[in-house]
């Protein structure tokens, strides 16, 4: 299930700026983004860099992504946020996520032929600039079958009266590791073309 994106006024200045976003995230290298740490997902090539974990200001980034970081902080209740890459030929299995009481929104920065993303018995492809929001606890998948990168920025937000699940007290013991990486795990190599590369091409 995707959600009407007219219920959250505050998305449309993503989208319009989802340019600067871009150069912003090509800008800030290849070097902050880290394996994502639930390996049993998927099969490899799933990175992340983050902004927010859990509601924690990650400084060092969002001082490297002034301009997205600007619009990100105008979301009430801003949970999480970042960018998240897959390599081509990544897949990440279907699974439920969470936490329960927040929704996930994606806005595709860089979106090759190839790519698709499922919510239930719905699939979509990623379109960039346009982006959509969903229920992360409802069971979900992605392939990058092109043969360059796809990356979105990621965002979770509390939206109690329209997810699926009520919430739950919070479990953070381990969230922010999880979710975007911690200080153990070793710098990440992307498969296929580095984002330096990209930068060129755009």
């Amino acid at each position: 299930m995707f959600y009407d994106k007219a219920l959250f006024p505050w998305l449309p200045p993503l989208e319009e700026n989802w340019r600067a976003i871009r150069a912003e995230m090509l800008g800030a290298g290849g070097e902050g983004f880290l394996p994502y740490v639930e390996r049993h997902l998927y099969n490899f090539g799933w990175s992340v860099y983050g902004l927010y974990a859990w509601g924690i200001r990650l400084d060092v980034h969002c001082e490297e992504c002034p301009e997205t970081t600007r619009l990100i902080e105008a979301i009430p209740g801003l949970f999480t946020a970042g960018f998240s890459r897959l390599d081509p030929r990544t897949h990440i299995r279907a699974h439920c996520g969470g936490p329960e009481g927040v929704l996930r929104l994606h806005l595709p920065l860089l979106a090759p032929e190839g790519c698709e993303f499922r919510v239930g018995d719905r699939t979509r492809p990623w379109r960039e600039g346009e982006a959509f929001v969903f229920d992360d606890c409802l069971e979900h998948e992605a392939w990058n079958r092109g043969d360059s990168p796809r990356v979105v920025l990621l965002l979770d937000f509390p939206a109690p009266d329209l997810v699926h699940y009520p919430p739950k007290p919070k479990r953070v013991k381990g969230a922010v590791d999880a979710l975007f990486g911690g200080p153990a795990i070793p710098r990440y190599k992307p498969k296929g073309a580095t984002l330096a590369e990209l930068r060129e091409r755009l």
